[in-house]
């Protein structure tokens, strides 16, 4: 004769403590800041700082600009201010560029964007973005691989 063992599932599970999951829960996320840290550094690391007067770069730098500006909802222009870091990545044409622009009185449209005044009062606004960039400038191309902005 066969025995059939009969197997439950219990619906208790062991209950771990409160303390328990707590030093879990900082662990990931000290595992993800240094993941962060040494992406980050990884990256960096494969960049060289460069001239920001090149004429690939300044080339690189009108085009983030207006893919800016295309991609806004805001119906006003921002134009480029400073470059605070311009970076190359050695083996490719790609750029790291952290630059800061400010919103101007002229449309997205205009012509002419470069010489518009900037807004002040309630409409002054200015942005903070880093930009990682492909450029492969002797055929006009330019590809954004990553952007992150912020108000400033």
């Amino acid at each position: 004769m066969h025995r059939h063992l009969q197997l439950r599932h219990s619906s208790t599970r062991p209950q771990l403590s409160v303390r328990t999951l707590k030093t879990a829960m900082l662990w990931k996320s000290v595992l993800a800041v240094a993941l962060i840290v040494l992406g980050i550094h990884d990256c960096s690391f494969r960049f060289i700082e460069i001239d920001k007067n090149q004429k690939d770069f300044a080339a690189s730098v009108e085009h983030i600009v207006f893919y800016f500006n295309e991609n806004q909802d805001d119906d006003f222009a921002y134009k480029f201010l400073r470059v605070r870091r311009s970076l190359s990545e050695r083996r490719k044409m790609l750029y790291l560029v952290d630059l800061e622009m400010g919103r101007t009185l002229c449309g997205k449209y205009d012509e002419d964007i470069d010489n518009c005044p900037l807004q002040e009062g309630p409409g002054k606004k200015k942005v903070r973005c880093t930009y990682i960039l492909e450029t492969v400038v002797w055929i006009t191309k330019f590809t954004v691989l990553n952007s992150t902005c912020a108000q400033i």
